[in-house]
């Protein structure tokens, strides 16, 4: 009886093991979005970063999402990304959009670093917290990032509360 629950404790052992292996080999390449005080304070002072293009998810005055993506990097074209020329004043109209969609629903837009699989920075994201994605490194050299679910604020109207905190795998 011992030698059979012996075996019973190895074997999930050994599944447990094998599935850990498995979920890190298929989660190495995800990058992480990450809170960041100084990201916010610049999407709100309305700082427009010459090596960033711009993106935007959802109605072009308050989108669901703002994005800032390196110049070197990439977007994976399969996404439903719309990107803006930047302008100060542009930049200003979106916040400022944003930021009064939020207030009507008694929430408050963040600011969030992105960085690569690897830990380096590669852009920035402003959205209220349950605006949610994730950020994948592809082999061909693009960023999958998708965009947040295009009901974003009326998910939050219908839960009087924000969901959430912001998540993406990592």
């Amino acid at each position: 009886m011992s030698l059979r629950r012996n075996s019973r404790f190895y074997l999930i052992l050994i599944l447990c093991l094998s599935t850990a292996a498995c979920s890190a080999s298929l989660f190495r390449n995800y990058g992480r979005i990450s809170p960041n005080g100084e990201v916010t304070r610049a999407f709100e002072g309305y700082q427009v970063n010459p090596d960033f293009r711009y993106y935007i998810s959802g109605a072009d005055l308050n989108p669901n999402a703002l994005m800032g993506l390196h110049r070197d990097y990439r977007l994976d074209p399969s996404t439903l990304w719309r990107e803006v020329a930047m302008s100060t004043t542009k930049m200003k109209e979106i916040v400022e959009g944003m930021k009064t969609k939020a207030h009507e629903l008694m929430t408050f837009q963040n600011g969030f670093e992105m960085s690569d699989n690897n830990g380096k920075p590669i852009g920035i994201w402003y959205s209220i917290l349950s605006a949610r994605t994730f950020l994948r490194m592809n082999d061909d050299g693009t960023v999958r990032i998708d965009t947040p679910d295009l009901d974003t604020y009326e998910k939050r109207e219908r839960d009087g509360k924000d969901s959430g905190d912001f998540t993406s795998s990592s």
